[in-house]
């Protein structure tokens, strides 16, 4: 994640720094598809970040639920008088 903002940063900061030197130039460049190439990173770097941000939370979650179950099921198994044979007690 701290990658990604990084980049996006800096990505950023190149932008401006083309149209500034676009802006002094006395011979006009066109810059602006390099530009509006910039931005497009940028917007495709934002999307990975959401998705692995959506992921992360997702996995969470998941590690969340698995371990009440594990918790549940342990109580269970400890009510009904112990670990059947052949299960191994954690």
């Amino acid at each position: 994640r701290e990658s990604q903002v990084e980049l996006r940063e800096h990505i950023d900061s190149l932008a401006t720094e083309l149209c500034r030197i676009n802006e002094d130039q006395k011979v006009a460049l066109d810059l602006d598809p390099y530009v509006k190439k910039l931005l497009n990173a940028r917007r495709r770097v934002v999307l990975v970040n959401n998705i692995l941000q959506n992921a992360q939370e997702r996995l969470r979650r998941l590690n969340h639920s698995v371990a009440k179950e594990t918790v549940r099921r342990r109580a269970m198994l400890e009510a009904a008088g112990g670990y059947p044979q052949g299960l191994p007690g954690k």
